[in-house]
């Protein structure tokens, strides 16, 4: 990991030159009820509307086209929990690359189902017994396939930054700087792409990692000036979210780059996804609707400041959606 070369700038920039045409270029939105509920106005960008229901394909297609097919026979290789799998999935199937990925077994149907209609092979773990990075080391050694973290490589983080590109980019079409944004975090890769993206544009934008309760490994990370574990590996809606760590990398760039790092609870998740639906109409999952969670219950000031907001994607099985929505 520390021959890996920190991304910058110039590599979102790139990636979003690589992703013109495979990427959709998500809007920018705005809620009268969220902007009144919050005293500010808030810029949605609402990623759940990405290729494949989620930013993860930014990065996966950023790092998956960049590959030999000479070099790596195999294809690639690579574990998720859901979203980055579909999109590496998706990215392999464009590519015209194999692509096999190690996911858990209590996985959303809709995330194992897209991931396999993508035409990749899924090997199955169990998140409390298994070594997911392992599993997918000795298939990656196996197949001669090349592995792609989930968000510890560069390109994957210079991937996801271009959506925060892009909310500058359409912020500053309407004439706004953020003077904040909100985003979900697991193992890093979203929001530290997403950091050297909006910094470009603004140096003293706050940058909010937001993480489920009991899995706030950046927000402690932040605190001590090294990376802490969280204690479970499981336990919580926000399956998206679950990482054990931060990434070395992406550690890296967020201790120095992020303003703090906030959590939320499995029900304010709930109530997050209830007012997407009601409000935004749009459908979120629990790990894509921790950043709304976070702006819903005042981690941060919000009144008569311009507010980011990054809801990163909305795989969510239709029973679950039905459950949280009756609640």
């Amino acid at each position: 990991m520390q021959s890996q070369k920190i991304p910058t700038f110039e590599d979102v920039s790139s990636a979003a030159e690589r992703l013109a045409g495979k990427a959709f270029r998500t809007p920018l939105i705005e809620s009268v009820a969220l902007n009144k509920r919050v005293g500010g106005r808030v810029l949605i960008k609402p990623e759940n509307l990405q290729r494949m229901g989620a930013f993860k394909f930014r990065g996966a297609y950023n790092a998956v086209s960049r590959i030999s097919k000479d070099k790596w026979p195999g294809g690639v290789a690579a574990c998720s929990s859901g979203n980055h799998a579909s999109g590496v999935a998706e990215a392999a199937r464009l590519c015209g690359l194999k692509a096999t990925i190690v996911m858990p077994d209590d996985a959303p149907d809709i995330k194992l189902n897209r991931t396999r209609n993508a035409g990749a092979e899924i090997v199955t773990y169990n998140r409390q017994r298994d070594n997911r990075e392992q599993i997918a080391a000795d298939i990656s050694k196996e197949l001669r396939a090349h592995y792609i973290s989930p968000y510890d490589d560069p390109h994957i983080i210079a991937g996801q930054g271009t959506s925060g590109l892009e909310l500058m980019q359409q912020a500053q079409e309407q004439g706004l700087t953020p003077d904040c944004l909100l985003a979900p975090c697991g193992g890093g890769g979203l929001i530290s792409g997403l950091a050297l993206a909006v910094k470009h544009f603004n140096p003293g934008i706050e940058v909010y990692a937001v993480e489920p309760e009991g899995f706030d490994d950046h927000k402690r990370s932040l605190s001590s000036g090294t990376r802490e574990k969280n204690d479970a590996a499981s336990g919580s809606i926000c399956d998206a979210l679950l990482s054990p760590m931060p990434g070395e990398l992406t550690f890296q760039i967020n201790r120095e780059l992020l303003y703090g790092a906030e959590s939320v609870s499995d029900d304010e998740a709930r109530d997050a996804i209830r007012f997407a639906f009601a409000e935004l109409k749009l459908v979120l999952e629990p790990g894509g609707a921790v950043a709304l969670a976070a702006l819903l219950n005042n981690r941060v000031e919000t009144k008569g400041r311009t507010i980011a907001l990054v809801l990163s994607g909305g795989n969510i099985d239709g029973d679950r959606f039905a459950e949280i929505l009756a609640s």
